[in-house]
């Protein structure tokens, strides 16, 4: 006589599983858990009474415009990834990335086949003649073979994935436009040898030539041979936000030679970015253009923060500069290949509401009125005393404060040696309107007890929780998974 309950089996028949089932089942919880911390530092509380989501909402907001335009908004970022689209400010504000186009879920890390990329893989999104809203299935380390060169109207989005970037060539914007790129990490990056029609890479984190309507935003950006991000050749309509840069010499350029007039043009905005350690210089080095330096941290620099040459407009407003120990380094302006003020003089380099500690100092230069800099002003600045909370999340949201772990490409985010990263598979549900979704590579594993925490929370995970909380966790897994394999 049947109850009308559900029959359960034994809990111990499906203790020790196959190490194919085990493996399968341990990496399905690794997804997502991650998926669910990652959201976690992204998402802002939520509460089903209208008072609280209020009180929410308020307690999300830091004052950083970027953040709070996307984060703070009642309904949760994930249901509505390209509000992000709305949300950018300065010379890049109208960016429209994949704004209305489809979903691309990247399913494989691999790079294998740089001129014939596999369906999947990130290449193979980013070469796509429509918009997309290119986003990550799983955490994953992407080491590319060549420079991953991206088409126009495309958003990389790594929310809710900790999705680290390196190798060869690193990403190329040529000649495109409407380009977002947000929360990834992008370090190690190598020149490449070139291919096809191709010639060498300099090895830049983001090489932007010749483009405009460039938005990259929350980026954690290290150790990469050139330039973490240049951008030259005409290129415009450019915002640098949120960023955690660290461990690089040649900061960012902007500006392809002194005498390439396509330059004078060029506005470029700088703000709510982390300039942190071991950098050395160009926090950027401007020739010709606009450029817009407005609420930054600028914690370290060995020889000078911001540089210059070919007369650009510099505006500083609202940033924090912290001049280094050393005594004939302080000055956080340099004026390169100028042989004597009377080359510079007329430049309009300005300061204004900048706070400078520690024996900081900033030399200015031509016109001081507010109308000469009207090129140079993209958004209204913040006061400097309130920096740090400007900046608290800049980088990647979750990620480390420094590169730990990431130099000469030895992380990986499965707790193994990178390999070719691990995988969900298939197409993500949810109704959204996916492209590719096969799955390459592989995650190793020993199968090694002792190494469950790292299995499950990465090997990056803050903090080993409470062992009743993982038993709970792994104990509600395996009710859940005898009840499917009913």
């Amino acid at each position: 006589m049947s109850s009308g309950k559900q029959k359960l089996l034994p809990l111990s028949l499906h203790i020790f599983p196959d190490k194919i089932k085990t493996q399968t089942f341990f990496s399905e919880i690794h997804r997502s858990v991650n998926e669910s911390l990652a959201r976690r530092q992204l998402s802002s509380p939520s509460s089903s009474s209208s008072s609280s989501s209020s009180s929410s909402s308020s307690s999300c907001r830091t004052g950083n415009p970027i953040d709070d335009c996307w984060r703070c908004s009642d309904a949760d970022w994930s249901t509505n990834r390209q509000r992000l689209a709305d949300c950018s400010i300065g010379f890049g504000h109208g960016t429209l990335g994949g704004k209305n186009g489809k979903i691309y879920v990247v399913t494989d890390s691999s790079d294998n086949n740089p001129t014939n990329p596999t369906p999947g893989t990130l290449r193979y999104g980013v070469i796509q003649e429509e918009p997309l809203w290119i986003v990550f299935s799983s955490n994953m380390l992407i080491r590319l073979k060549q420079e991953l060169i991206i088409n126009s109207y495309k958003t990389l989005d790594g929310r809710g994935s900790a999705v680290h970037i390196t190798g060869n060539g690193c990403l190329t914007l040529q000649y495109v436009q409407h380009i977002i790129i947000h929360n990834l990490h992008i370090y190690d990056c190598k020149p490449s040898a070139g291919f096809e029609k191709r010639g060498r890479s300099d090895g830049d984190g983001i090489s932007i030539f010749g483009s405009q309507k460039i938005w990259v935003d929350h980026c954690s950006m290290s150790h990469c041979t050139d330039g973490l991000i240049d951008a030259v050749m005409g290129s415009t309509a450019i915002t640098i936000s949120n960023n955690y840069f660290t461990h690089h010499d040649e900061v960012m350029l902007l500006g392809h030679d002194d005498n390439y007039a396509p330059d004078t043009g060029m506005q470029v905005t700088i703000a709510f970015n982390h300039f942190g350690q071991g950098l050395v210089q160009r926090m950027p080095r401007c020739r010709r253009g606009y450029i817009h330096v407005v609420n930054n941290d600028f914690t370290e620099w060995k020889m000078y923060a911001i540089g210059g040459s070919g007369n650009p407009t510099i505006n500083s407003q609202g940033n924090r500069y912290s001049a280094p120990s050393d005594p004939s380094a302080k000055e956080v302006t340099k004026r390169v290949d100028s042989k004597d003020d009377g080359e510079w003089s007329n430049w309009n380099w300005r300061t204004e509401g900048d706070l400078m500690e520690n024996g900081a100092f900033f030399v200015a230069s031509g016109e001081g009125m507010s109308s000469m800099y009207s090129k140079a002003s993209s958004v209204d600045p913040k006061a400097a005393s309130l920096v740090d909370q400007l900046t608290r999340n800049a980088g990647v949201f979750g990620g480390p404060r420094d590169d730990q772990g990431q130099s000469g490409n030895s992380y990986s985010p499965y707790g193994g040696d990178g390999g070719g990263g691990g995988s969900s598979g298939g197409s993500s549900g949810g109704g959204m309107d996916v492209m590719g979704g096969t799955t390459r590579g592989s995650s190793s594993s020993s199968g090694d007890d002792s190494n469950v925490f790292q299995m499950i929370f990465g090997s990056d995970a803050p903090s080993r929780p409470r062992l009743t909380l993982l038993f709970s966790l792994l104990m509600i897994s395996v009710l859940s998974l005898s009840t499917l394999l009913l």
